[in-house]
């Protein structure tokens, strides 16, 4: 296992930018395990893919999970805004750094992480290998 840390900046794309990271570094399988920061923008995807929102307002980033590839990632996250409420579902680009996000990454050397269609859910699912 290799870990992996590294900050975004104001302006950055949270989602792409880790996409880039994964890419830049030849990263086959690797977990978030922390995410540290703040968005001025968040697009998040419902489960089942039926409904996104887009939040147009600061919130500091509380929780973020996922699967990461240089081919594709799985990103969920949960956020707070001014009052405290909480937002969570899938990560999707658009996401924007507000002044900062700290993301660590952990590499898992002894497997690859891919995606493929499951004609069961209806969506393009991990498959490890």
């Amino acid at each position: 296992m290799k870990s992996h840390a590294f900050r975004l900046r104001k302006g950055d794309d949270l989602r792409l930018s880790i996409e880039q990271y994964a890419t830049k570094h030849h990263i086959k399988a690797a977990t978030v395990v922390s995410a540290v920061g703040c968005l001025s923008k968040t697009v998040l995807r419902s489960a089942g893919a039926t409904k996104t929102i887009t939040l147009k307002q600061p919130v500091e980033i509380v929780s973020a999970t996922g699967t990461i590839s240089s081919e594709d990632n799985h990103i969920h996250i949960s956020v707070s805004d001014a009052e405290l409420k909480t937002y969570g579902g899938h990560l999707k680009p658009g996401s924007i750094i507000d002044t900062t996000a700290e993301i660590i990454l952990l590499e898992l050397s002894n497997c690859t992480f891919s995606r493929e269609m499951d004609d069961k859910t209806g969506f393009k699912e991990l498959v490890v290998s």
